[in-house]
């Protein structure tokens, strides 16, 4: 499935990637399942910025894109960021993404760029506005262990792990035609305090905010827990989240595009 305008500009959706070591080398990196959604399902163009090099370029970065989507990874954002101990000091961190993404978020909002947060970039939109996270999700009263078994098979690890219930009346419930979906579960942090602005979309069983939005912004403004990009093209919900994405570029793009340019 492809929303493929041969012909057309398409909508460029800037793609901070993070740091990965591999054989005493420093990469920047992008997983092949978050691009693919976004080329396939949402019809744009990924720009990836490496995040190693500082955030003095973000204003460049911005004025060549049409919409920024932020995506899970492996690491943690720095604890400090949100006035917090570190509680997982085994855990990996990304600083250099920390200090590129929570300001091109905030840089993104005051343009009026679409805005699509998965997983880590659920977290950050969060960080970023002022709120802050449970480091050990797990460990925190009520709520379930919403990680993965790292034992598992890929597969098995992405399936189906717990239902998730939609704010009735929103427009992700409108969107998704339904008030409770089935998702994936692979992340040991989540909101404790919401940021500005940002208001839930969904709930997890145990309460958790699964999916958030900002409904004082114009434009689109959506982050999930889940991951809806793996295996996208086969989930219905996950199709509709990433057409709306990419329909939520477009309209940017048509808006700050002269026409024949288009």
């Amino acid at each position: 499935m492809s929303n493929n305008n041969s012909g057309k500009r398409k909508p460029v959706v800037l793609m901070s990637m993070g740091v990965q070591e591999r054989k005493g080398h420093a990469y920047q990196v992008m997983t092949h399942k978050y691009i693919v959604p976004l080329v396939e399902l949402s019809g744009c163009v990924p720009l990836l910025a490496p995040t190693c090099c500082g955030s003095d370029d973000l204003e460049q970065y911005l004025d060549m894109v049409d919409g920024v989507y932020l995506t899970g990874a492996g690491s943690n954002i720095d604890p400090a960021l949100y006035n917090q101990e570190n509680l997982t000091p085994d855990k990996a961190q990304d600083r250099d993404r920390d200090l590129f993404d929570l300001p091109l978020i905030r840089a993104a909002i005051a343009r009026g760029l679409p805005l699509f947060g998965i997983c880590r970039g659920m977290q950050e939109i969060n960080v970023a506005l002022g709120g802050d996270i449970h480091q050990k999700l797990y460990a925190v009263g009520d709520f379930d262990d919403h990680r993965e078994d790292s034992d598992d098979p890929v597969d098995v690890q992405y399936g189906e792990s717990h239902s998730v219930r939609l704010v009735a009346g929103s427009w992700l419930a409108e969107l998704l035609g339904k008030d409770e979906i089935s998702t994936n579960s692979l992340h040991g942090q989540g909101i404790a305090t919401l940021g500005e602005g940002l208001e839930p979309l969904a709930y997890a069983e145990d309460g958790l905010i699964e999916a958030i939005h900002a409904p004082g912004l114009a434009q689109f403004t959506l982050a999930v827990q889940w991951h809806p990009e793996w295996q996208a093209s086969a989930n219905p919900d996950s199709v509709k989240i990433f057409q709306a994405f990419g329909a939520a570029c477009r309209q940017r793009m048509a808006q700050t595009t002269p026409a024949n340019h288009r």
